[in-house]
């Protein structure tokens, strides 16, 4: 009978001791994970889930869909020739073979089976063009506003306390990708409070980095940069290549060069660059433009502002009004296959483009 008591005594002061150790390590971290911390129904949540989406949009030059990717290794039929796409650095060998010539019909055919990974990372196995069509269908449109946040990532790894207030146990997680990340969010209870390990940093939409150390700094910088960048959800291929530009490149490009032509362009999905084939033009440093038509001058004015992958030029010609709007510069000197230079101009779907012979 004493032995049996000693027994329980024993159990007893081990179960306060081990519930003891519990409730002290999980203080400590409800400290660091309080009502600030990220919760399934946090609105910090979803920014992260947004954040560490699946960019659909990357490899829109081969299935024009947003809100999906195609699985690499894919193989493509471009142009006639034979692409086997591997890494994301491919997807520009088939926008240097669509460029290549200005007057031919720029075909791509997807050679299947292929898998497709959507937003949330699930792959799905896709048999022909039919059934991608039925997945693009609901992707969508050009430029439509989506729910990826693609203006700044994550930079991996980084650790996570999750709490759970229920069983009053943390666990601690390393996560090493955005679909880790995103895994992660998706798999909050409702009693879990979560929590990074600061510093962690993030990569904005222009390199630079960002240190943040505290989950309503996180917030804050999500929500600040989210809208400020532009997130190729069209169907061309990386038109951010003007990210590295400024004003002085536009000044010296278009006025170190003569005689420009136009090679494209295009209003209202209304291709009119024939009717300028014999249109001349040359842009002054003093923001005039000089047009030469036969024996016909016309003068207007052009300037540009802003940096880097915003950098807008603004072209007023009177008698010319296809030319006249607040035009976003998409590249200079984007030469496939051909001497001289370009200077490629978009407004969403509208584009002019100047070329000279001048190198």
């Amino acid at each position: 009978m004493l032995v049996h008591i000693k027994k329980i005594a024993t159990l007893l002061i081990l179960s306060v001791l081990i519930f003891s150790s519990c409730r002290d390590e999980s203080t400590i971290d409800i400290s660091n994970t309080n009502a600030s911390g990220i919760t399934t129904s946090s609105t910090l949540a979803d920014l992260i889930e947004q954040t560490s989406s699946n960019d659909g949009s990357i490899d829109n030059i081969i299935d024009n869909a947003n809100c999906f990717s195609i699985k690499l290794p894919v193989t493509v039929i471009v142009n006639g020739s034979e692409i086997i796409v591997e890494t994301e650095d491919d997807y520009g060998t088939i926008e240097s073979i669509f460029n290549e010539f200005n007057n031919d019909i720029d075909t791509l055919i997807i050679v299947f089976p292929v898998t497709i990974i959507m937003s949330d990372f699930t792959e799905i196995l896709i048999n022909n063009q039919d059934e991608l069509d039925k997945f693009s269908i609901e992707c969508n449109g050009e430029n439509e506003a989506d729910d990826d946040i693609e203006c700044l990532d994550f930079q991996y790894p980084i650790n996570v306390s999750i709490f759970d207030t229920a069983s009053e146990q943390t666990t601690i997680i390393t996560i090493y990708s955005d679909y880790e990340m995103h895994d992660f969010i998706n798999d909050l209870d409702n009693d879990d409070f979560a929590n990074f390990s600061y510093p962690i940093t993030l990569i904005l939409f222009d390199d630079s980095e960002v240190i943040v150390e505290s989950l309503e700094a996180l917030e804050d910088l999500i929500e600040s940069v989210e809208d400020q960048c532009d997130e190729d959800d069209d169907y061309d291929y990386n038109d951010d290549d003007c990210v590295g530009c400024d004003q002085q490149q536009v000044l010296d490009a278009l006025t170190n060069c003569i005689d420009w032509s136009v090679d494209k362009l295009r209003r209202n999905d209304i291709k009119l660059e024939d009717n300028y084939s014999d249109y001349i033009f040359n842009f002054l440093t003093n923001g005039t433009i000089s047009i030469q038509e036969g024996a016909n001058t016309f003068n207007g004015t052009w300037s540009s502002s802003g940096s880097g992958n915003d950098i807008k030029v603004i072209i007023d010609l009177p008698v010319l009004p296809d030319f006249n709007d607040t035009w976003d510069l998409h590249n200079i000197n984007e030469v496939h296959g051909s001497s001289g230079s370009k200077v490629d101009l978009r407004k969403g779907r509208d584009r002019l483009r100047f070329e000279s012979e001048c190198n």
